[in-house]
């Protein structure tokens, strides 16, 4: 008997879960042929360090690719990272399982760990996207966008003549500037440090029991930009953004659209002084404690002893601030998102690019309850 599951379909590919006799199949169906070969290339050069399903077939197959992997157990709200941070509270099994990934990635990090010219990392995430015709590009280069407030429009482009009061700290956004910073800084061809890892660590890239999945990323990454690309997702991305505008990517996990309200961030006031061009906004900034507890394990366990052996004595906050700008902005184009999301997101990148940035406070990581082995 052949059992063909129902599609699940995850930005451009389609996912479809197969059973025969005795196997367990996921068939990926890709219409980019270059991001397939890339995936291929990604699975092989993963599968030497990290647990990764087993890769039965890839074709050619008329207009696309597809690729046929050995399927791991799961379920309705079961079988991902995504299931274990949308739980009510931090069990046992999410500690445990922070501790093995962040101990896999510490010593896999730290054994394959070299300074690397940035046209030779994988490029997708970063580089790609600030580069000219890149998604900055795409999305920011002709858009008029606005930022509402008290029944105020905003236009981005004006935002550097006012001063924005954020949660009573006074600072500014100079909307072109930081583009044109962002794409500066990836145009810099001066080495980064860059290891073997997945690229693109998000809670459902991440089995239970662990295991990586997704691999069009997979390689040599520069290891800020993994850093900036979990403590982000975690913490912005997967609870509040993605759930909010991609639900159907969680049908077979839907605890974690249930459990929207608790990550998402909720303005508490908010005014204009037009005649002094100052905008006021109070907001709160909500994170579920199974998500606390992930960004702090892999804060300690991870990336405190990598940064020691990587950059010691160097500000990690500003090490951090450009890969965590280009998350917030390269993700989502934000003339796509509601005006209050809009806001938030603005908010959140002004935090970042503020000389007071902390990423302590920023990604709510906590004391260590213990330190790594």
């Amino acid at each position: 008997m052949i059992r063909i599951g129902r599609p699940r379909r995850f930005t451009r590919n389609l996912i479809v879960p197969v059973d025969l006799p005795g196997k367990r199949l996921l068939v990926k169906y890709n219409r980019d042929l270059d991001e397939a070969r890339q995936e291929r290339r990604g699975h092989e050069a993963l599968r030497s360090r990290y647990r990764v399903p087993a890769l039965h077939a890839s074709m050619r197959v008329p207009g696309g690719y597809v690729m046929v992997y050995e399927r791991l157990a799961g379920g309705r709200d079961n079988g991902l990272l995504v299931d274990l941070l949308s739980a009510d509270g931090v069990g046992e099994e999410l500690r445990v399982y922070l501790d093995r990934l962040t101990d896999a990635y510490r010593e896999n990090i730290l054994v394959t760990a070299v300074l690397e010219d940035p046209v030779r990392v994988v490029r997708k995430l970063y580089w790609d996207r600030a580069a000219p015709g890149g998604r900055l590009d795409s999305y920011y280069a002709k858009a008029q966008l606005a930022l509402s407030l008290a029944d105020a429009e905003i236009p981005f482009d004006d935002l550097g003549a006012w001063t924005l009061t954020i949660n009573s700290q006074d600072t500014r956004l100079d909307w072109q500037a930081t583009l044109k910073d962002l794409r500066t800084h990836f145009e810099n061809a001066g080495p980064v440090w860059a290891a073997l890892t997945q690229g693109d660590p998000t809670d459902v890239n991440l089995a239970v029991p662990l295991a990586w999945f997704d691999y069009d990323t997979a390689g040599t990454n520069c290891v800020l930009g993994e850093f900036a690309n979990f403590l982000t997702y975690v913490t912005t991305l997967g609870g509040w953004l993605v759930p909010t505008y991609n639900p159907a990517a969680f049908a077979d996990h839907p605890a974690v659209v249930d459990r929207r309200p608790d990550n998402t961030p909720v303005v508490t006031k908010q005014s204009v002084e037009a005649a002094r061009r100052s905008l006021h906004i109070a907001y709160e900034s909500r994170l579920s404690a199974p998500r606390r507890a992930a960004v702090t394990a892999y804060w300690h366990r991870l990336v405190l002893p990598v940064a020691a052996r990587l950059w010691p004595g160097q500000d990690l906050a500003a090490l951090l601030r450009p890969y965590v700008a280009m998350r917030l902005l390269g993700v989502y184009d934000l003339g796509d998102l509601t005006p209050t999301d809009r806001l938030l997101v603005i908010v959140r990148l002004v935090e970042a690019l503020s000389p007071y940035f902390d990423p302590i406070t920023y990604f709510h990581i906590e004391e260590a309850p213990c330190l790594p082995h």
